[in-house]
């Protein structure tokens, strides 16, 4: 069954009865290793073919849909077709031509990318992917075809016709009508690092943030800042990320699984629909100043609002004049009650309607887990209903704020039965850092099977990227494993890793202090501020939804007054050592709790890779 992006259920509203039939032949007898996109714009320009078609031993085909019937088409040559519509006689292009339009526009995209050309011989310079364009004529049948002698503007081996689009038609029968398209045949095989640059070009939405303004169209010399590994979207990703439509939607979607990039595709797409502003709520402030930072660079940030859910609260006390209780800085407990009241505030004026209601026509969600339940029975409120649109990220294994407990989503307002997606694979972590995570949390992550209207607890499976080993080491003292986390971050750096690629994750406040002594000591730089350039230092809570190439964590199962359980306080340590997308580095002292579980974690990984 082939893929076809968006999914054919998500795309129903908009295609013509034509379209459907042709997507569900395309799924129906095509194998799982054919792409087809629907409706999907090409590069940067509002270039929209019908459908286009990828087989990595065949190559691309672009088909445009009509859905003409003969009696209704008056003229047709190789420019243009002359159509009787209710409003008259109109000429339209020759639907050959518009596929021919929209694949020179993709040759030349791809044509720019040395990896994708021949290097040599008669063809040098040229796209090695073989590509082919065709028409589908949905209500005309080969015979009609013929006796009309359509032949003379659209070549007919370049047409699908009504009778060889049936359902009953031999699967193998209807490819190689596709392929005897094409006026060449591929020369060996398309390599996925290449599928990935094609995809890369024609798509630009799809990639990764840090690479959304490469190969810019207005760029003299576009090949030279082209790098040799380009980062997007998987397929499944791609898929979810243009599937997503109308009313309540939830992701569970394990830790580096690109639960937030999907949704800064997702606000980027309402932006341009929308009236109304967009409203993007995580827990973690540092991940919501990350969220509004992406909106900035995406130019979004007039039209989508990205804050943590405790400062939206206290802006929308605020703008409608309502009294804030006074806020006493000194302990977590006095700030967490400080931040309740706020929220009860907010719930108890929105309830009296001096806060309206439907403020918003999206709401996306990041790091739901650490959402309570009266925050959801809020925020359902505030979304028009006129639009109803909610996307909610979420990962149980990644709670860390409230007590576990079983949540029913309907019961919270949020009505996504049959709107939930899952996605296991992660991208992040390298396998080895991957492995000895799971390792060590394995009791939390005991995949659960749950209603659809409960979250799940999904073990996250690796893909593929390995890297070192995590190393865990012993020191006597605190300020000697400091010290000798901050000879690691010198050595990375002296090796070429900027500051800012590195972070060092906390559990509590004293131990940041004395990580703060050494780095000061030898000259490393610690950002204070958003704009200053530094190594990122967090506590493990903050740490959530964020990821830095080298990550050290001090003092690692450190037995402190105040901690929660184990489990708790395993979850965190789980949380931190996943936001290490290359190098993990964990120091503990004589008497860490999670110290023997650490070390058989990390010598089970070595002996299994």
């Amino acid at each position: 069954m082939a893929t076809l992006i968006p999914t054919l259920n998500s795309c129903l509203a908009r295609m013509t009865s034509g379209e459907k039939r042709f997507a569900r032949l395309l799924e129906g007898k095509l194998e799982e290793d054919y792409l087809c996109w629907y409706d999907v714009a090409i590069g940067n320009k509002t270039l929209h073919p019908d459908y286009i078609i990828f087989h990595p031993c065949r190559g691309l085909l672009v088909f445009e849909v009509k859905d003409w019937k003969i009696d209704t088409l008056i003229a047709l040559d190789k420019d243009h077709a002359t159509l009787l519509t209710d409003k008259g006689e109109c000429s339209v292009k020759n639907p050959l031509e518009q596929a021919r339009d929209y694949s020179h526009a993709i040759v030349k995209l791809l044509e720019r990318d040395p990896q994708l050309v021949f290097s040599g011989g008669p063809r040098k310079g040229k796209l090695m992917l073989p590509y082919a364009i065709g028409v589908v004529l949905t209500n005309i049948t080969r015979k009609q075809f013929n006796e009309g002698q359509l032949a003379e503007a659209i070549p007919e081996h370049l047409v699908i016709c009504r009778d060889e689009m049936v359902e009953s038609i031999d699967a193998e029968a209807f490819q190689q009508r596709l392929w005897a398209m094409f006026q060449y045949k591929m020369r060996g095989l398309i390599t996925l690092p290449q599928i990935d640059r094609i995809r890369w070009h024609i798509f630009p939405e799809i990639r990764l943030p840090e690479q959304r303004d490469l190969f810019a169209e207005d760029t003299n010399n576009p090949t030279a800042e082209l790098p040799d590994i380009l980062k997007i979207m998987d397929i499944q990703q791609e898929q979810l990320a243009r599937s997503l439509g109308e009313g309540h939607r939830i992701i569970h979607g394990v830790a580096g699984s690109g639960k937030t990039m999907i949704l800064g595709y997702r606000a980027e797409y309402l932006a341009s629909l929308v009236k109304r502003p967009i409203l993007i709520l995580c827990f973690n402030r540092k991940l919501a100043e990350t969220l509004e930072q992406n909106m900035l660079k995406k130019g979004l940030h007039e039209k989508v609002n990205a804050m943590n859910f405790h400062e939206w609260c206290r802006r929308q006390l605020t703008t409608y004049n309502i009294s804030i209780p006074k806020q006493k800085d000194q302990t977590s407990a006095e700030k967490e009650k400080f931040h309740a009241v706020c929220v009860q505030q907010v719930i108890e004026h929105v309830d009296r309607k001096l806060i309206p209601s439907g403020q918003y026509d999206a709401i996306l969600i990041d790091e739901g887990h650490d959402f309570r339940d009266e925050w959801y029975k809020l925020i359902v409120q505030m979304i028009n209903p006129e639009t109803n649109a909610l996307l909610v990220l979420y990962d149980d294994a990644q709670s860390i704020y409230q007590k576990k407990k079983k949540i029913v989503f309907s019961q919270l307002g949020i009505q996504a039965r049959g709107r939930t997606t899952i996605l296991k694979l992660n991208y992040r972590n390298t396998v080895e850092i991957l492995t000895v995570a799971k390792a060590f949390a394995e009791e939390l992550l005991h995949a659960e099977s749950r209603d659809e209207d409960q979250p799940p607890t999904i073990e996250p499976i690796g893909a593929g990227n390995h890297g070192s080993l995590p190393l865990l080491i012993k020191l006597p003292k605190l300020y000697q494993e400091c010290e000798r986390i901050a000879d690691i971050l010198i050595e990375h750096n002296q090796a070429g890793m900027p500051w800012q690629e590195m972070g060092i994750i906390y559990r509590w406040k004293y131990i940041a202090e004395e990580i703060k002594k050494s780095c000061q000591k030898r000259g490393i730089p610690i950002k204070e501020r958003k704009d200053q350039i530094g190594i990122n230092l967090m506590t493990m809570h903050a740490s959530k939804g964020l990821e830095y190439p080298l990550v050290c964590i001090p003092a690692v199962g450190l037995p402190a007054k105040y901690e929660g359980s184990h489990e708790d306080e395993a979850r965190l340590l789980y949380v931190a050592m996943t936001r290490a997308t290359k190098h993990l580095v964990m120091t503990h002292g004589e008497n860490s709790h999670f110290a023997e579980k650490l070390n058989t974690a990390i010598a089970a990984t070595s002996n299994y890779i």
